[in-house]
């Protein structure tokens, strides 16, 4: 079968745009015919490299223009298009021009399975996508964390969808309760395939990792390190990412605490390290924490909404504190720092917990997924999909 992803910029490093490059990846090694589509083109050389037998594509190219949106943002959301809602974070992207760019390449799809990303683009899906196209929405954030406006979106929106996929129990049962009779599927991201070196817990280095931006929490966990390590100063915390709150937390960060940018061997820093911590407000399914067990790191995480009850049983593989309670944060590094054979413990049944997300196990769901979307559709209509 045709399988299509569209990604907002697939040239780009995040999270999401990793994921469906893998599952890309599964799909053409499993026989199909399959394309990432970008909606937009901002660099000339993809993030991440593009797997064997996936075409990539861009529908428009703002390689000329790559600061504009970041240089004239106030002229961009005068300029915004009419689907996708002011609190999409990404809202200022879908100019007039994206979005038509968009609905164009939609209508002119006839088969296949398409596979939208974001609510944005799930939205312009709804609106303009043919109803011969198998649509799968993913949603790689948790339904909660949506504004007002999205979230409306979503509820008149989304049932037009043949499957709406998640990627926690928690985001399932709230979107079958918002969507009754929608067909909601759990699929977690699956961690990236990779050599791992196991975590050295003899180190004194904690690590955390993810965008710089207020989500992330790290304006909660550098106060919560230095507060852990007044007693273990030779103790470090690194931080890898980029982000727009680079300037105030580096005016947070103390001496032992480093902001290290982006790393091109995140995988060789977190076997370099001896515990990993999650300080966000909120999530979808945190894939850098699960690449972190899986190197048998020991873990203390926000027990925020959604992700890492999930995936974390307290004090089995990893320690779970109340969200955004900076001094629990605290207490719970400090135990970890003061207790080695604790840290193995937790780090070795980490290992053991991620294999619910190995390719071996996750890919098998999305091509059961598909093929039950494709055999449901013939056996409605009897029209092959390509």
């Amino acid at each position: 079968m045709k399988i299509r992803y569209l990604l907002l910029h697939a040239y780009g490093t995040g999270g999401t745009i990793r994921t469906v490059l893998t599952q890309a990846g599964w799909m053409a090694e499993a026989g199909h015919e399959v394309e990432v589509v970008s909606a937009v083109r901002r660099r000339t050389t993809p993030g991440f490299p593009i797997p064997n037998g996936v075409r990539l594509c861009a529908l428009v190219d703002q390689r000329a223009g790559i600061a504009a949106p970041r240089l004239h943002s106030r002229v961009l959301r005068r300029l915004r298009g009419h689907v996708v809602p002011r609190g999409e974070p990404a809202a200022a992207y879908f100019t007039p021009e994206v979005e038509a760019a968009i609905a164009r390449w939609m209508r002119g799809l006839s088969e296949g399975v398409l596979v939208t990303t974001r609510p944005a683009l799930n939205l312009l899906a709804v609106r303009h996508a043919s109803s011969r196209v198998l649509m799968v929405a993913q949603e790689h954030m948790n339904y909660a964390s949506h504004r007002q406006a999205v979230q409306r979106a979503i509820r008149r929106g989304y049932g037009r969808f043949d499957a709406v996929t998640v990627l926690t129990e928690t985001d399932r049962a709230d979107y079958e309760r918002v969507l009754p009779g929608a067909r909601i599927v759990r699929i977690p991201n699956a961690v990236h395939p990779m050599e791992r070196a196991l975590a050295d817990h003899t180190s004194t280095i904690a690590v955390a990792a993810g965008r710089l931006v207020p989500q992330k929490g790290f304006d909660l966990l550098i106060p919560a390190f230095q507060r852990a390590t007044e007693a273990h100063r030779d103790w470090r915390l690194r931080i890898f990412g980029a982000g727009v709150k680079r300037a105030e937390l580096a005016a947070l960060a103390a001496p032992r605490v480093e902001l290290m940018g982006r790393s091109d061997a995140f995988h060789r820093e977190l076997a370099a390290s001896a515990l990993y911590v999650l300080s966000s407000r909120f999530e979808g399914l945190p894939m850098v924490m699960i690449e972190a067990m899986a190197h048998g790191l020991p873990v203390v995480a926000f027990d925020c909404p959604t992700g890492p009850r999930e995936v974390i049983t307290h004090d089995v593989d990893g320690v779970l504190v109340p969200p955004q309670d900076v001094d629990a944060l605290a207490r719970a590094i400090t135990e970890l720092i003061e207790d080695e054979p604790r840290r193995r413990r937790l780090g070795a049944q980490a290992v053991r917990t991620v294999e619910a997300y190995s390719t071996r196990t996750v890919a098998p769901k999305w091509l059961e997924l598909f093929n039950n979307l494709q055999t449901a559709r013939r056996g409605v209509d009897h029209t092959p999909l390509s």
